[in-house]
């Protein structure tokens, strides 16, 4: 497949044995610390695809622990193309079932002190989120996990919290309110991060609860949530095979792929080398075209 390469964040047991060919385990130096992961790399069908576990080999590492930086930052210097984050998240919409998977367009970022930009000195950059998410990406994201078995629901506004507790039954309500769909941990700031690095991002969930908002039922417990992820986990493995077969033989350029041509605004004679060293991966395109390379 002419220039597709995707990078998938999510569970280890994606990768499973047998799950890539040519596979191989590759510890990527990020200059933004250490992922979570090395990346494990091989091929699904004639497709590369890249992996990163989120939260680590054995799953050791919480949603504010996650370097989120440096799983982007080691996910482009492996030259992926776009990215699918594979996530479990909780529901807070009567129809989205526990389940069924939810192909998130939207985000409300309840987050507070994690990293959120690769642009923190040097040079700086403002780019666009109106729309999160990559619509080309995601939709065929959503029509794989369909093909896969799976019940799917094509956008819907996911809400970021920080965790590791699960909301309370007031918060709950609330982001009801706010036109939330589903809710989790992870999501922010992976997908502004993924658009600073240029990288179609797209986020596929799993609902495994209905969250807190149902005054009639108990709260969310993690066995719960994990009892579904297992139950489900050979769906998304079949998702990413189907995904694999239905890309275009040729992958197209999208907008998002110079995502940081109107967003630079500091022009390339003030950029502090020092500030901006680390920025190599981020801004290997920029830096090329700009040497006419």
């Amino acid at each position: 497949m002419a220039g597709w390469h995707i990078g998938v964040i999510g569970g280890s047991g994606l990768y499973e044995p047998g799950v890539l060919e040519d596979a191989q385990v590759i510890p990527v130096a990020s200059a933004f610390g250490e992922p979570s992961s090395p990346v494990h790399m091989g091929r699904i069908g004639p497709v590369r695809f890249s992996f990163i576990a989120r939260h680590g080999e054995g799953h050791r590492l919480s949603p504010s622990q996650v370097n989120y930086r440096a799983n982007i930052d080691a996910l482009k210097r492996c030259g992926v193309t776009d990215v699918l984050a594979l996530s479990a998240i909780g529901s807070l919409r009567e129809e989205l079932a526990p389940g069924s998977f939810v192909a998130a367009d939207q985000f409300i970022d309840r987050t507070t002190g994690r990293e959120r930009t690769f642009f923190d000195g040097g040079v700086v950059a403002h780019v666009s989120l109106a729309e999160p998410v990559c619509a080309r990406l995601s939709g065929l994201a959503a029509a794989a996990a369909e093909k896969a078995g799976a019940k799917v629901h094509r956008g819907g506004t996911y809400v970021a919290i920080d965790g590791p507790q699960f909301s309370t039954r007031a918060e709950s309500r609330m982001y009801r309110e706010w036109g939330g769909d589903v809710i989790g941990m992870t999501g922010m700031p992976e997908a502004q991060l993924a658009r600073e690095a240029e990288l179609p991002y797209a986020l596929l969930g799993m609902v495994t609860d209905y969250d807190a908002w149902r005054e009639a039922e108990a709260g969310v417990e993690a066995g719960e949530i994990l009892a579904v992820m297992r139950a489900n986990a050979g769906l998304a493995r079949k998702a990413l095979a189907e995904l694999a077969k239905a890309l275009p033989e040729k992958r197209a350029a999208v907008a998002i792929d110079k995502a940081l041509d109107p967003a630079i605004v500091t022009p390339p004679a003030h950029w502090q080398p020092g500030g901006i060293m680390r920025l190599d991966a981020i801004l290997a395109r920029i830096v090329s075209a700009a040497a006419g390379t």
